[in-house]
């Protein structure tokens, strides 16, 4: 485990059951739409995570998906306050245009106390040890709390276009990552 801020960047894990199950009603009283993403944790949570971690390992993925590693940023009190995903590659057509390399997300209550930073920050190190050169960040452009995230850590605003996924204008960011010589 890595810490950060003051939370722990974690694997997912079913010891994180009631506290990922709080997180997630965070998000559907306070941010509803992210809250679909997380709603299978709250069907049946054990099956949530052995995906995540299947997925982390290119296994049982769907169709269009790719690799990808899921970490958690639990609080020395032991909430779940945010998550954060990295795709291990962008070689489809959608993550090259729509979804990028990383995605973070913080819960409502959680927010503006540096945790965006901190997930950024972990799926960095995460793309350092996997020996990715380069992330793609997509940020809705009035999201400007997360914009400021990505340029803190690094990021060039490459283009502003409109998503027809998102339904929105979008910012796509590039992070070089340094390599880790060590």
């Amino acid at each position: 485990m890595l810490e950060m801020r003051n939370a722990v960047i974690a694997e997912p894990s079913t010891t994180h059951e009631s506290a990922f199950v709080a997180m997630v009603t965070d998000f559907e009283a306070y941010d509803a739409e992210k809250a679909e993403f997380y709603a299978a944790a709250k069907q049946h949570f054990g099956r949530y995570v052995q995906d995540l971690l299947d997925q982390e390992r290119g296994i049982n993925l769907k169709k269009g998906w790719v690799p990808c590693t899921h970490r958690w940023l639990v609080e020395p009190s032991g909430a779940v306050v945010g998550v954060t995903r990295l795709r291990h590659h962008i070689n489809t057509p959608f993550l090259a245009n729509e979804g990028g390399h990383i995605g973070y997300d913080v819960a409502p209550s959680w927010r503006g106390k540096g945790y965006g930073h901190a997930a950024l920050r972990a799926a960095l190190q995460e793309a350092q040890r996997l020996n990715i050169v380069r992330v793609l960040l997509i940020v809705d452009e009035n999201n400007v709390p997360s914009r400021r995230v990505v340029e803190s850590n690094g990021g060039n605003l490459e283009t502003i276009t409109f998503s027809k996924h998102w339904n929105q204008r979008v910012c796509r960011f590039w992070i070089q990552i340094p390599r880790d010589d060590g």
